[in-house]
């Protein structure tokens, strides 16, 4: 199915931002350019926007501009570079339980100390899931190969990690910008997950 959009002039006025200030995000990269959508409707071209995308990614921005610089900002929601945080770091932040940590180092038999930003950001996927009940120990097994076997940035801008079980046999994938994905009717989606926008989360502990 078709995302579903918004317009610009209902984007503008369901946030109260200007259109300045909406330009001004997208120069500093807060707003990926491909969420700029030109259409033809009957007036002429139009912008359109990814509507959850948008209204999500605007409101983490009003509620944090006050006490971060718009570069601050940007550095969140862009893919992690050389950083690297401490085992013990994580547990102090509340980024990941001992429990899941672990976990994690069990799966994939770990003996840092400290972990680059993409391993940080599938531990902390882990965490999320596993403390949420969302998925099963079997399933975090799952995933955990996934994030491993995948590409080392994989936490780019539309890329979602999917978790879809039928009749209690799951399987898990991620994708790059898919917009049309159809599911047999039996198969139950679990998990659905902006992977930029759960990077943007762990740097906000993170910083």
């Amino acid at each position: 199915m078709d995302e579903d959009l918004i317009s610009k002039k209902d984007l503008l006025e369901q946030t109260g931002i200007s259109y300045g200030q909406l330009y001004r995000w997208k120069r500093k990269n807060l707003i990926p350019e491909d969420w700029f959508i030109r259409k033809s409707t009957f007036t002429g071209q139009e912008t359109f926007f990814p509507r959850e995308r948008i209204l999500e990614r605007i409101e983490k921005i009003q509620a944090m501009k006050e006490n971060l610089s718009l570069d601050a900002l940007a550095e969140m929601f862009a893919p992690g570079g050389g950083q690297r945080i401490s085992k013990a770091d994580m547990l102090k932040r509340g980024i990941v339980s001992d429990f899941v940590l672990h976990f994690y180092m069990e799966q994939t038999q770990a003996q840092e100390q400290a972990f680059p930003f993409e391993e940080v950001l599938a531990i902390f996927l882990l965490e999320k899931l596993l403390h949420g009940g969302e998925i099963s120990l079997e399933e975090g097994k799952m995933l955990v190969r996934l994030l491993q076997d995948a590409e080392k940035s994989f936490a780019t801008e539309g890329t979602k990690v999917w978790l879809i079980r039928k009749f209690g046999v799951s399987t898990c994938f991620l994708t790059k910008k898919a917009e049309d994905i159809l599911f047999d009717r039996e198969a139950k989606v679990i998990v659905n997950l902006d992977l930029m926008e759960l990077s943007a989360e762990l740097k906000g502990k993170w910083l």
